[in-house]
């Protein structure tokens, strides 16, 4: 034998040996939803399977953990994956943060992290988890998680090592961050995705990476449930649905790993389009700040100041005019609660279980009280009191000087996360469990309690800032009715479910007080009268949105009504016509309530980070 062709066969044999040596299986299951009735009982067999199987290396779970994210239903699946004889990761999906009691912090509590990232056999594989978190939305990588992936691709210590990404959502539009990921992903040898989300199996390709979504761990209309094993080999991944109880592998897709040298040839995918501000001269970006993490909620403003929270569980204040970070005040939990300002108070909810009172000048405390729980909800002031409402079953009123209870009402079914309404000597408020509450603001005594009836806590009243006028309280749900209750006895005027206007969570009321305004989820805003024995429209603005599920407040002032979306485009419209007086799209996620700022300035802020201030030429 020559020596060229012994060579030869020696490279063959450890190419061969190599390849052999990075094979390996790992489990893929998702959507195993405990809180749903099979879901513990699905998920004890599918750990009790992988147990049992030695050639799986470990398992993966991308998301929908749970059914709604509460401490229960976490705490129970962490019990049940305790019981992995192997390594095992996790993420979050939009189950596990969007209905959270917790403001979506008891995940990581529970399971050490929201993200992952491991090297296998030559694999990095990187996780990250998803929402929307506590607001109602398309879905989102968070910012904070966004910031962490880049950092571990960034520090790789082979940049060309082959990479698997994770997350629970589609890599598309319906993640409104998609290519956020994505494009840092392909500054590195990205080869293969992963997801849940559509509960089955099926083959999908997102800017050229192929990726590859698992079926539901859930039994669902079956008798049993199941996952995927996947088998990385000779440059391949092979999947094949697996039957817990029966033990039958079904084979069903097998796909290429490739180098596709995107650092190299990027290519040209869809991107979000900013199209529409050069529509609307009339308007521009004054200034922008940008976080490290979500903005989750809305912005207050004080003298110069503008006050805001993020889900690194920082309270901050903007200068005005410049945009620069004036002062910051630091919590220990994400904050959703839009901060409340009187005097030179600054009063804000946090998922740490704290309640925070700051000086507006200094950010300073000036005194803190304690729930049981997360505070979600968000505060309104007035006349010194402080009324808001928890997740530990309980709805606060508090002195604003001192952060002593004034009273204390225990009896609320579920978590709060709204704004509260004052009208006429009552506070109201809706909770996830359905109900709808009316106390005195005095003594904190309950006047009445509404329900709608739903068996369903998704179709709570809960996610609105409920309105009031003519003695009528007005509130939309995700049950998709718009409900008139009279203030005083809680009896319901009329509730009505229209085709052609399928409200959802987002309303607000007219400066005058003669309309109630609502989006519905097909991107249109109507009127609809506060005086009528029905829910009759009586304005309609010729806004069209695509398709919408923002939940956030509509606000009027001025003459002026501003419209937030899920896609981070704010519109002003004419009151009196309807007409549209501007756009302007700052970012692609979900934008909170605008705030006017007077002198023909808003403020806007979005769930990707950014507080914006924007300036209009009046007409």
């Amino acid at each position: 034998m020559n020596l060229l062709k012994y060579i030869g066969i020696i490279a063959l044999l450890l190419l061969a040996s190599l390849g052999q040596a990075q094979s390996f299986k790992f489990a893929f299951v998702s959507d195993t939803h405990i809180g749903n009735p099979t879901a513990a009982e699905d998920l004890r067999r599918t750990v009790s399977d992988i147990n049992g199987n030695d050639s799986i290396s470990f398992a993966v779970f991308t998301g929908d953990i749970t059914e709604f994210g509460s401490d229960e239903e976490l705490n129970l699946a962490k019990q049940v994956l305790n019981e992995l004889n192997k390594p095992w990761y996790i993420i979050a999906g939009n189950h596990d943060s969007n209905w959270s009691e917790s403001g979506s912090n008891s995940f990581r509590t529970v399971f050490g992290a929201e993200t992952f990232s491991f090297v296998y056999n030559g694999y990095l594989f990187a996780a990250t988890s998803s929402g929307p978190n506590m607001r109602m939305g398309p879905g989102q990588v968070p910012r904070e998680n966004i910031v962490w992936l880049d950092s571990v691709l960034t520090n790789m210590k082979d940049p060309r090592m082959p990479v698997i990404y994770l997350n629970h959502y589609p890599q598309d539009s319906s993640l409104n961050n998609w290519y956020d990921a994505i494009d840092l992903l392909k500054k590195r040898n990205v080869q293969l995705m992963l997801h849940g989300h559509g509960h089955n199996n099926k083959l999908f390709n997102y800017d050229g990476i192929p990726t590859v979504m698992g079926r539901s761990n859930l039994r669902a209309k079956a008798e049993i449930g199941g996952y995927n094993i996947v088998t990385i080999q000779d440059g391949k991944a092979s999947f094949a649905e697996r039957n817990p109880v029966t033990k039958a592998q079904k084979p069903w897709l097998e796909v290429q790993l490739a180098d596709h040298q995107f650092s190299t040839n990027p290519g040209k995918y869809h991107r979000p389009s900013y199209a529409v501000n050069q529509v609307y001269p009339t308007v521009r970006k004054v200034w922008e700040y940008q976080a490290d993490s979500d903005v989750g909620a809305g912005t207050a403003t004080a003298k110069n100041l503008v006050v805001a929270t993020n889900t690194n569980g920082l309270i901050y204040a903007l200068d005005k005019n410049t945009g620069k970070r004036i002062w910051s005040y630091q919590t220990n939990g994400k904050i959703y609660s839009t901060p409340a300002i009187a005097k030179n108070y600054v009063v804000v909810g946090s998922s740490d279980h704290y309640i925070y009172c700051l000086s507006a000048k200094t950010g300073k405390l000036i005194w803190k009280a304690a729930a049981k729980k997360a505070v979600l909800g968000s505060p309104v002031i007035e006349k010194n009191k402080v009324y808001i409402g928890a997740s530990d079953g309980h709805f606060r009123a508090m002195d604003l000087k001192s952060g002593k209870t004034i009273w204390d009402f225990g009896q609320v079914n579920n978590f709060v996360v709204t704004r509260p309404l004052l009208y006429k000597g009552k506070v109201y408020f809706g909770s996830w469990g359905n109900d709808f509450y009316a106390l005195d603001a005095a003594t904190g005594t309950l006047a009445w309690k509404w329900s709608n009836g739903s068996a369903n806590r998704m179709f709570s009243p809960a996610a609105c800032y409920p309105v009031a006028v003519n003695n009528r309280i007005f509130l939309v749900a995700p049950d998709r009715f718009m409900t008139a209750l009279d203030a005083e006895t809680g009896k319901v005027i009329w509730r009505e479910q229209k085709k052609d206007v399928r409200v959802r969570e987002s309303m607000g009321i007219s400066e005058d007080g003669a309309l109630v305004y609502v989006k519905t989820m097909d991107g249109q805003l109507y009127g609809i009268s506060t005086s009528s024995d029905s829910m009759q429209v009586s304005w309609k603005s010729e806004l069209q949105l695509p398709y919408e599920l923002a939940p956030s407040a509509i606000v009027e002032s001025n003459g002026v009504v501003y419209v937030p979306s899920h896609s981070g485009m704010a519109a002003a419209i004419n009151r009196k016509s309807g007409a549209v007086r501007w756009k302007y799209k700052t970012s692609n996620s979900l934008m909170n309530p605008v705030m006017p700022l007077g002198k023909n300035r808003v403020v806007v802020s979005t769930m990707d980070g950014k507080v914006t201030c924007l300036e209009y030429i009046s007409r």
